[in-house]
């Protein structure tokens, strides 16, 4: 009997520590935390940074503007075209895109005119609307000083740009902008308000900013904020022949 008391106790003794071993989670393998599907969508990137990647939509390859754009009215785009860009001719209004956007990568080139004419906001001043609201701010700000939530780059007067990234009048400039669209409670007013990212000539100017409503150049932008869907791409005729080229976008 006391030999089988021993052999039992050792059981017991054995069997606790198997209990123990495999009590509580398990320890972890680096298999564990590894996600393998679904697999990550393949994009093939332009040839530089400039160039539309494979997924994207070319609104503007510098001949026929007609094809992705409209009018104001939702006619032919009044603007010139020639030697692969389209420019501002005053007096003819906006021209916006015939698709609409939320959620979007834009990328455009602009140009104010070599020959400097008029100051801060007569000089080279044009604006990239987003879902044709929410303006970010194209003007000549090379040695030309403006109020600074006006100057190029800016969130019309929502939000200045961190700095001052513009080139001489008469260079080609870019503007990589990412747009997250607002999303709405169903009184109207913001549940996410709509939030960019600009980069000015590879520079980031604007890091992820809020916007407080659409843009006003009098008033207060939440004052007339708005329920509303996708929208378009809008360019704005501010009298100046600014020109355009190279515009491409991505849904996100």
């Amino acid at each position: 009997m006391k030999k089988i008391g021993i052999i039992s106790v050792l059981l017991l003794f054995a069997a606790f520590g198997v209990f123990a071993q495999t009590d509580g989670p398990m320890p972890m393998k680096p298999e564990m935390t590894e996600i393998w599907d679904p697999e990550v969508p393949v994009v093939t990137p332009g040839v530089t940074p400039l160039n539309a990647p494979s997924d994207a939509i070319v609104l503007f390859d510098g001949e026929d503007i007609g094809r992705e754009w409209t009018n104001g009215q939702g006619g032919e785009p009044g603007w010139k075209v020639e030697e692969g860009c389209v420019t501002v001719v005053r007096g003819q209004g906006i021209i916006k895109t015939k698709r609409v956007f939320e959620d979007f990568q834009l990328h455009i080139e602009w140009r104010s005119p070599s020959e400097i004419v008029g100051t801060s906001q007569g000089r080279g001043n044009s604006g990239v609307f987003l879902q044709e609201r929410y303006e970010v701010q194209v003007l000549d700000n090379y040695d030309n000083r403006t109020y600074r939530n006006g100057q190029a780059g800016s969130v019309y007067k929502q939000h200045a740009p961190l700095v001052n990234a513009c080139k001489a009048p008469g260079e080609w400039q870019t503007y990589d902008i990412i747009y997250t669209a607002p999303r709405f409670n169903d009184d109207g007013t913001y549940f996410t308000p709509p939030t960019v990212t600009v980069l000015h000539n590879g520079v980031l100017v604007q890091n992820n900013v809020k916007m407080r409503g659409p843009t006003e150049y009098i008033g207060i932008p939440e004052y007339s904020v708005k329920k509303h869907g996708p929208g378009s791409i809008s360019l704005q005729d501010h009298g100046n022949p600014v020109s355009f080229r190279n515009i491409w976008i991505r849904e996100l």
